[in-house]
């Protein structure tokens, strides 16, 4: 556990009277266990646990944008209009205050249905961060209470939550600066962070973000992302350049089951190109080990293609089935799935291992493609066809 407490009679508030706890200690004496490295991959982490937090509020108020600023002085600034993190002494366990978040290391998982959307790899969240910054600023506003704000310095508030005028909407922003200290270089990669961020909004269908760099001597440079399609898009993307669609749609659908607590987003399509292009994420965290959900994914993919082969006459009763390389020749997809509890294998999470995923997927995409090999017969006997080396 971490947090802070004010130390003597209360009548100053600054980082001289206030007695720090072991955990932001712990954090800032061994970083590498939190953020990955001390070097730039630990520094997009930490950039990466600030903008996830103002991902899930965004999300949690269904849609909106994400500003992340590079400024000139070394300053990372996230802005969002999500209903907002108040700083509020009521704020408890299940949905803590902006001040609880910054100052209390978590207690436990998140709670049910409010971690949507992993933009950090590690999940480390606020206090982590905080704590690894030489100073940060946070602003809330709305939420009935107007615009508040406190400063911090690497972790301690040494200012109380002040309110400096009316909100003119509802969201939060938190300017901070990485540790010198901590950091063996604090300037963020524009490409790394662009290209992150680019993946998050297209695995989460209307968020908006951008990333604008003040720093440049020619001038700021900036790149905006919102895909209305989600995964869809994401997957005609990544097939842009590896030829001609053997039919012109991806195939895609989203759906949310109860039996897994959560929902699956899926898109596909088949191409000329002979290599295989999946990509598996798990609440927006990429799985490169896959997991259930790829499992499931294959698995409804074969039954639906082998299922109209023989029921188009495609294959003989005699024939065997296609080989699963064969079916995955030419494929692009991707499987995305939210859970509220999702179980991971291994230290790295890169494998999903939520044992009820695999069914409710595979479920999902073989009723799914079926109907859609049904609905467009000239498409599907051109897919399947292909994959059973038959000329079409």
């Amino acid at each position: 556990m971490g947090g802070v407490l004010v130390s003597g009679d209360g009548t100053g508030y600054d980082a001289a009277r206030i007695e720090v706890l072991e955990g932001r200690e712990a954090v800032r004496k061994r970083p590498g266990m939190w953020i990955g490295s001390t070097g730039e991959r630990g520094l997009h982490g930490l950039v990466f646990e600030v903008v996830g937090r103002a991902v899930n509020q965004v999300l949690s108020g269904g849609g909106g944008r994400v500003d992340v600023t590079l400024t000139l002085d070394g300053c990372v600034r996230v802005a969002d209009d999500g209903p907002g993190v108040p700083f509020d002494a009521t704020g408890d366990a299940d949905r803590p205050d902006l001040e609880a978040l910054l100052t209390r290391m978590p207690a436990g998982p998140q709670p049910a249905g409010w971690y949507i959307g992993a933009v950090s790899h590690f999940g480390a969240g606020l206090f982590v961060a905080n704590a690894l910054l030489s100073r940060l600023t946070a602003e809330a506003q709305g939420a009935g209470a107007g615009r508040v704000v406190q400063e911090y310095a690497r972790g301690v508030p040494v200012t109380p939550p002040t309110a400096v005028g009316l909100a003119t909407g509802s969201g939060t922003t938190i300017a901070f600066w990485p540790d010198t200290e901590i950091f063996t270089t604090t300037r963020c990669s524009f490409a790394v962070l662009a290209e992150r961020f680019r993946q998050v909004a297209f695995l989460n269908r209307g968020l908006a973000i951008s990333l604008t760099d003040e720093r440049p001597v020619a001038g700021p440079r900036a790149v905006s992302f919102r895909f209305p399609d989600g995964v869809r898009d994401f997957v005609a993307a990544l097939n842009a350049e590896t030829g001609p669609f053997l039919h012109p749609d991806v195939i895609g659908f989203e759906r949310q089951d109860p039996r897994i607590a959560g929902t699956m987003e899926v898109a596909l399509l088949w191409s000329d190109a002979g290599e295989e292009w999946l990509r598996s994420f798990a609440n927006s965290r990429a799985t490169p080990q896959g997991g259930t959900h790829v499992d499931g994914f294959r698995d409804g993919v074969a039954t639906a293609v082998i299922g109209y082969a023989r029921e188009q006459g495609l294959l003989a009763a005699a024939d065997p089935d296609p080989r699963a390389d064969q079916i995955s020749e030419g494929l692009t997809a991707v499987v995305s799935v939210r859970l509220d509890q999702p179980e991971f294998v291994g230290s790295t999470r890169g494998q999903l291992g939520n044992t009820d995923v695999r069914d409710c997927v595979e479920e999902a995409v073989r009723e799914h493609l079926g109907n859609w090999f049904k609905e467009h017969p000239e498409q599907a006997a051109g897919i399947v066809n292909r994959i059973l080396g038959v000329a079409a």
